[in-house]
């Protein structure tokens, strides 16, 4: 079975009838015609003969890949944040913000290709702009550029913002599980004020595969 994430900016594909690992690509790439048979994600409703909600894939994937009763799990996605808690074994709180968390992701990476800028080089900047929005948060970039600060230094302050905006957006717990593209990005992931585990980008994947799964 061909189970798909499809995400705005990538695609997370998995044939069950392989032992091959998921694979990436980006969804500009994806040939018109493609068609899943189980999905979730945006087109998920187009693209396949079955698709799940983001949040219940999320919520069944963080159960199957994370071993505790309770627990934080934060997708960050190309164009929104969703999360969702688990309290004594079950789904206690969830979460989609496509308007505070607009193309979060996205202007990330946006960001580092414009300005040339490696994330794994960059430390975590002492404070950050205060952001509620990927796309209008540029602005403070643009300003502090103007004023004199380097670029780089810019945009860490601007991810430093995005990460602290998430985590409250999340509940700021104490410790939270990351799922998405950017639990490859350490100037993301070192900009939480919390202890943060990440699990990748094929947690929603996990979902589908515990849908699949008799209870």
């Amino acid at each position: 079975m061909l189970l798909a994430d499809f995400g705005t900016s990538y695609c997370k594909l998995l044939d069950t009838a392989t032992d091959q690992k998921p694979a990436v690509l980006p969804t500009r790439d994806l040939n018109r015609d493609f068609m899943a048979d189980l999905a979730t994600g945006h087109n998920a409703q187009r693209r396949s003969r079955q698709s799940i909600n983001e949040l219940t894939a999320l919520a069944r994937g963080g159960k199957r890949v994370i071993n505790e009763q309770d627990f934080v799990l934060l997708d960050c996605g190309s164009r929104d944040i969703k999360f969702v808690r688990y309290c004594n074994g079950i789904v206690d709180d969830m979460g989609w913000n496509a308007e505070c968390g607009a193309s979060m992701g996205f202007t990330i990476e946006l960001l580092s290709k414009y300005y040339d800028i490696d994330y794994t080089t960059v430390p975590v900047p002492d404070n950050g702009f205060s952001i509620t929005c990927g796309v209008l948060g540029m602005s403070n970039i643009f300003d502090a550029v103007i004023a004199g600060i380097s670029e780089t230094e810019a945009v860490a302050k601007f991810v430093r913002g995005i990460a602290r905006n998430a985590w409250r957006f999340a509940g700021t717990p104490d410790t939270l599980y990351l799922s998405g593209g950017l639990c490859s990005n350490p100037l993301f992931i070192g900009s939480f004020p919390c202890d943060i585990i990440p699990l990748g980008r094929f947690v929603l994947l996990e979902g589908l595969q515990e849908h699949l799964e008799p209870s």
